[in-house]
């Protein structure tokens, strides 16, 4: 097999225009660890995990900070599935409204906000790495719209709702995320996990 040359993957002028912007362009740093200290971040996904060192089961919270200079930026929160570590798992999890190991399996309903406080530490080998030293719920932020997405049937009942004309059959049915959304209060599973009332 031959090996392939820059005139072979790019366009005529392609490679002009590569080649100034080469020797122009500064190399991007790698990634440092977030500073420590709080952010305000959305729940991307949680996802059932093993450790690679140990094989030990975990559920991995991906976040992403929405605010302040590391805006877009990720960080991750492990929440370890053995006995030893077993209250704290179900007091983070309950934090997410999740109160059985079969709950894990699916996805967390979408637009969780939270507020985490943030650390560093180092590993064995001297790097540094970001913490989640406590996080809570502070919201729930409604789904983000496609504006080039067809319509439904639903979308054309509220936006006939909204003129103030009945929509047809009472309004549109709400949808399963939009019930799990709506029935997610923070300050309700706040004081259920500190054994209060709401």
């Amino acid at each position: 097999m031959t090996r392939k040359s820059l005139s072979d993957i790019l366009q005529q002028g392609d490679r002009e225009s590569l080649s100034q912007a080469w020797g122009t362009t500064e190399a991007a740093e790698d990634f440092a660890p977030l500073p420590k200290g709080e952010y305000v971040a959305r729940i991307e996904s949680g996802e059932l995990f093993t450790s690679e060192k140990k094989g030990t089961p975990g559920y991995k919270l991906c976040f992403r900070v929405l605010e302040g200079e590391c805006a877009q930026r990720r960080f991750w929160h492990d929440v370890w599935l053995t006995p030893a570590a077993l209250a704290m798992a179900k007091r983070d999890l309950a934090k997410l409204r999740v109160t059985s190991l079969e709950q894990l399996e699916n996805p967390l309903p979408p637009g969780i906000r939270c507020r985490a406080k943030l650390t560093l530490r180092q590993d064995d080998d001297g790097n540094e790495y970001n913490r989640v030293k406590r996080f809570e719920v502070v919201g729930i932020d409604p789904p983000e719209t496609d504006a080039f997405a067809p319509k439904t049937a639903a979308d054309q009942e509220t936006a006939e709702g909204a003129k103030g004309e009945p929509a047809a059959g009472g309004g549109a049915e709400s949808t399963d995320e939009q019930d799990e959304a709506a029935s997610f209060d923070p300050a309700k599973i706040e004081a259920e996990t500190k054994g209060g009332d709401a």
